[in-house]
């Protein structure tokens, strides 16, 4: 992969690169979409990261349709799909661990994933080499650690965040949506419709707490504003859903 990189800046060519856990949907198609415009290359990469999932998370049950993956892939334009096995050797032991923005939201209940996440995109990076990488709004705290990283590290790469995807209803896209089953759905679609309430409020934590503490079938994980955005984690069954909304004013 590095090699195919160096050759295309050889030739004078940018690479945009998007990296993903495979499960593609059209949120990580609009990225690529964008990559494509911006970039003369594109380059997504494939990999479910271990390190970035706690002991009893979804790693083993993680949808992995490649074959899908690469057929939507080749559709897009991609020139390069990066899929290894694995990126650890057995005796790795260094790690990238920002220490401001991996702390609370998601980090209350999963501890140990933003190092997984710091770590393997760095390694991402070093391995694809692009110019830019591409990252959804969606995932608003992974943004804003990785922004961090490559600032305070000087990484030779501009992160470019795109605003979050979203079904007709409203629901943000997602690999693990397909864990809802079709009650559950209808249960989730209150999740995003509080949320973009909530965000029209002068106090709107307090709000969107108090809201979806009301809704039957959801169980909240956290409400946080931070960076300008208001993030929130519900359980909808068995699926962590995230989502967040911008709010004018707010810090």
């Amino acid at each position: 992969m590095q090699q195919l990189s160096q050759s295309w800046y050889r030739a004078g060519e940018s690479v945009g690169f998007v990296p993903t856990m495979g499960a593609l949907h059209r949120g990580h198609m609009t990225l690529v979409e964008k990559a494509r415009r911006e970039n003369d290359r594109v380059v997504v990469s494939i990999y479910v990261n271990p390190t970035q999932f706690g002991p009893k998370e979804d790693l083993n049950k993680y949808p992995r349709p490649r074959r899908e993956d690469l057929a939507l892939c080749r559709a897009a334009g991609v020139d390069a799909v990066f899929a290894p096995t694995s990126l650890y050797p057995e005796d790795f032991s260094t790690w990238v661990e920002e220490t401001v923005q991996s702390k609370g939201r998601c980090a209350v209940s999963r501890p140990i994933h933003f190092r997984g996440v710091a770590t393997v995109v760095l390694k991402l990076f070093n391995i694809v080499l692009p110019d830019r990488a591409y990252f959804g709004r969606k995932d608003a705290q992974q943004v804003d650690v990785i922004e961090r990283m490559v600032r305070d590290l000087d990484v030779p790469v501009k992160v470019v965040p795109v605003e979050t995807v979203r079904d007709a209803d409203g629901l943000a896209l997602s690999s693990r949506n397909r864990y809802l089953s079709p009650e559950e759905r209808k249960r989730a679609l209150a999740f995003p419709r509080l949320l973009r309430l909530a965000s029209q409020q002068k106090q709107p934590e307090a709000w969107l707490r108090q809201a979806l503490r009301r809704v039957v079938g959801i169980k909240l994980d956290y409400v946080e504003l931070a960076n300008g955005r208001l993030c929130a984690a519900v359980w909808v069954g068995t699926t962590r859903l995230i989502d967040n909304r911008p709010v004018r004013g707010k810090r």
